[in-house]
C-alpha cells in the first residue's frame, strides 16, 4: 500500500563536540557523511518498514564550515521509490546560538535497498507526494535515477576496456 511522505520524515539533531573536528576544530566531512547516512537510512526504514542498506550516494558539497558547539540538523525523507530500491533526500543545517544563525551546509542523495534477514531484495511501497515541493522532488529523484544507471553503464563498459594509459 502506497505511503505518503510524511511517514518517511525524521529530523536528527547532534551537537559538534571536539571528538567530531578536524585541528581546525571544525566539523570531520566524514562525521557529517555518516549523520547524512544515518538520517537517510531513518527515512528508508520509516518508509519501507524493513531492513534498507545503503547502496550508493551522489556527491557531497561542504558549503559552509561547521565549528565546535553549534548544532546540526538533518531532515530526510523518500523521494521516490523505484521497486526494491528508494531515493532518500537529505539535507543539513548548522545552528550557531553564538551567532544566532542557520545556515544549509549540506544536501545529498542517497539510494537505499530495501532487504530481508539473508540479504534477498524486497519490493517496497510506493511513495506518494503531496505537495509541489514533494511533488518536485519526485521528478526530479526520477531524473537522476536516469544519470546514475548512464554513468553506471560508462563505467562498466570502461572497466571491460582494461586499464588505459594516463
Amino acid at each position: 500500500m502506497p505511503r505518503p511522505v510524511r511517514d518517511s520524515q525524521s529530523e536528527m539533531t547532534e551537537i559538534v563536540l571536539p571528538n567530531d573536528t578536524n585541528p581546525l576544530s571544525t566539523l570531520l566531512g566524514g562525521r557529517l557523511m555518516h549523520w547524512i547516512d544515518l538520517a537517510a537510512a531513518m527515512s528508508a526504514h520509516r518508509h519501507s518498514r524493513n531492513y534498507a542498506v545503503t547502496a550508493s550516494i551522489d556527491h557531497l558539497d561542504f558549503l559552509v564550515p561547521v565549528e565546535v558547539g553549534d548544532i546540526v540538523i538533518l531532515r530526510a525523507s523518500v523521494n521516490r521509490v523505484f521497486h526494491t530500491s528508494m531515493e532518500v533526500g537529505v539535507k543539513v543545517w548548522v545552528e550557531s546560538y553564538l551567532h544566532d544563525s542557520c545556515q544549509h551546509v549540506s544536501s545529498a542523495y542517497l539510494t537505499f535497498v530495501a532487504v530481508d534477514r539473508a540479504g534477498k531484495h524486497l519490493p517496497v511501497p510506493q511513495v506518494v507526494p503531496e505537495d509541489e515541493d514533494q511533488r518536485r522532488r519526485y521528478e526530479d529523484a526520477g531524473r537522476r535515477r536516469d544519470i546514475r544507471r548512464a554513468e553506471s553503464e560508462r563505467r562498466r563498459n570502461r572497466a571491460r576496456l582494461g586499464p588505459r594509459e594516463p
